[in-house]
């Protein structure tokens, strides 16, 4: 029980750290927007790769603060019989839900998503706008791999915290903070 309480404690401290650094993204692409605002409608100047660099930043923001979310339970959830439900039983239909549906998601996800990355690192795919966009289209799918490894370990790391509640060494995380932040 040890090992899991550690592997759980590691992976919650890699995808907090995450989610720290992640969330300046979203400042710094409220930044960048501003900026090509001003400079399409004060100065009449655009750029190709600036309004790329949000989509960059929209799409990194939200695939790599995937794992850092579940990790703060912030994803939603149907909350039919899991909002009054004890916390044995919620650890339960997690550790099911983490096993049943995260972990094939992730291995569907990154079995299809392999071939798509590779074939974009091995021509280093750039923007189709040629030379005015970001060259790093290979940078932006790789993303996809990131998203899926660091939300299918914080899954392990959910699954670990559920077995620990199921034999009574951990309490329940959402039960001490007023039953968590997902509802649907």
């Amino acid at each position: 029980m040890r090992v899991l309480a550690s592997f759980a404690g590691i992976v919650d401290a890699i995808n907090e750290r995450v989610g720290a650094v992640i969330s300046w993204v979203a400042l710094l692409m409220v930044l960048v927007q501003f900026i090509v605002v001003v400079m399409r409608y004060v100065f009449g100047i655009g750029s190709v790769a600036m309004q790329e660099s949000i989509v960059y930043m929209h799409a990194t923001l939200f695939l790599v603060a995937a794992g850092y979310t579940l990790l703060h339970d912030g994803h939603v959830r149907c909350d039919i019989f899991y909002a009054d439900a004890t916390p044995k039983m919620r650890a339960l239909i997690d550790f099911c839900g983490v096993f049943i549906f995260l972990i094939p998601l992730c291995i569907l996800l990154w079995w299809f998503a392999w071939p798509y990355v590779n074939a974009a690192w091995a021509v280093l795919e750039g923007s189709p706008e040629g030379r005015l966009g970001i060259p790093g289209v290979y940078l932006l799918k790789t993303t996809i791999l990131v998203f899926v490894a660091l939300i299918g370990v914080q899954g392990l790391s959910l699954a670990a915290h559920s077995v620990l509640v199921l034999a009574g060494i951990e309490a329940d995380a959402r039960a001490e903070d007023g039953g968590g932040e997902a509802a649907a």
